[in-house]
């Protein structure tokens, strides 16, 4: 059976790199991704997918599903294709999104023999509003058995970890006054702002090493002659889990409204963009994509342990079903993500090869899932015993 999942993934391989190509060559920021979006739904339309679009009312997300007359599995596969400002897809986001649904147009291929139900995520904006956090908190997850996607990169790593991360904008309002003539009048609210980095910065020193506090100045006055009384700036506070990113923000408040009393501008805060919460990887799932991924050639010693330092909307996920999100080398030079040469590495036809791997190794984990006795079962043990320990994340796109 999987020997015909992969004959048809090949079958089709010149279709799916021309669409990874055209969404690369064709970057389009979160929640715009219209070029995209249509690429994907018809090439998946035109495999027998039935597609709904505009899910949640996001105009670039869809949801594709294609079920075997015969029970089964709820198989999801996570397609991603958001672009970065000015980097474009440095970040490989039209190979994941191919990565996908090449691994559920192989799979249907040998759906209705196994039975089961496969769908296709479209999750725009994972980038800035991730679109799987209001896709997770609606439950559009609570009746899939096991979600996969996996990430290009230039190693390849198991899933493992992500960080837990708030979006926080910090805005005071202040008096404006003639800086020269009359200071004494005004409030200024670009003194608050530094106060409060300036406050963050010695609050660093107090925090766990996990932990993650960047932020810029997005607003800071119109003139040098005005005292600003409005000035706004941003912040990710980042940890290794929710429950300590929740007390690191709750610092970082306190932070900001200590500015507030120094400087005598008012405060107010909000999420600029959804929380996201770490991921919660399920072992048992991600051995049996490594074990997929060995079997297809990888040799063991090239599958590496990393740490991964970054956020995902994926996070969100895990917390409703069994997860992964692995690593899957697809250039050779060490190249990091969001940078020009990974953009350019990424277009190469060596990435496209590395794209039709992951599909292949995607759907033949999916296919594992759906058929050796005994492993869904375990799989959803295990994140029995891991979840009910986490609190679900709520949905938090404004003030707190």
């Amino acid at each position: 059976m999987k020997s015909i999942i992969h004959q048809t993934i090949d079958h089709y391989s010149t279709r799916f790199k021309e669409i990874s190509h055209y969404i690369g060559q064709h970057p389009e920021l979160g929640h715009e991704e219209f070029l995209a979006c249509a690429r994907l739904t018809e090439e998946l339309r035109m495999h027998g997918f039935t597609v709904e679009t505009g899910v949640l009312d996001l105009p670039t997300a869809f949801l594709a599903t294609y079920s075997s007359p015969k029970p089964g599995p709820t198989i999801a596969f996570l397609s991603e294709y958001d672009a970065l400002p000015d980097l474009g897809h440095a970040c490989g986001h039209h190979l994941i999104c191919m990565m996908s649904i090449g691994a559920a147009v192989g799979l249907k291929a040998v759906i209705n023999q196994i039975g089961g139900t496969i769908r296709v995520y479209g999750t725009p904006a994972e980038e800035s509003k991730g679109a799987k956090v209001p896709m997770a908190a609606a439950g559009l997850f609570d009746d899939v058995d096991v979600a996969l996607m996996a990430h290009p990169y230039h190693s390849y790593i198991p899933s493992g970890t992500s960080l837990a991360m708030d979006a926080i904008e910090f805005e005071y309002f202040g008096r404006p006054a003639h800086a020269a003539a009359s200071p004494h009048d005004g409030i200024n609210a670009l003194d608050a702002v530094l106060q409060l980095f300036n406050s963050i910065n010695a609050l660093r020193q107090q925090l766990q090493s996990h932990t993650r506090i960047h932020g810029i100045i997005t607003e800071g006055g119109k003139a040098a002659n005005i005292i600003p009384d409005y000035a706004a700036a941003q912040f990710y506070i980042r940890s290794a889990n929710r429950p300590y990113t929740d007390e690191v923000a709750a610092k970082v408040l306190r932070c900001a409204e200590g500015a507030a009393l120094q400087t005598g501008a008012r405060l107010q805060t909000s999420n600029y963009e959804y929380s996201y919460d770490d991921l919660v990887t399920n072992a048992a799932l991600s051995r049996t994509f490594t074990e997929n991924l060995i079997a297809s050639g990888v040799r063991s010693d090239e599958i590496l342990e990393e740490k991964d330092s970054g956020s995902l909307d994926l996070g969100n996920v895990s917390r409703h079903c069994p997860t992964i999100h692995p690593y899957v080398k697809v250039i050779e030079e060490k190249y990091l993500l969001h940078t020009q040469e990974f953009r350019e590495s990424a277009m190469t036809e060596r990435a496209m090869e590395g794209m039709l791997l992951a599909a292949k190794v995607l759907a033949s984990t999916a296919y594992d899932v759906m058929t050796r006795p005994g492993l869904l079962e375990e799989i959803k043990e295990e994140f029995r015993r891991s979840i009910p320990e986490r609190a679900f994340l709520e949905l938090q796109p404004a003030g707190r």
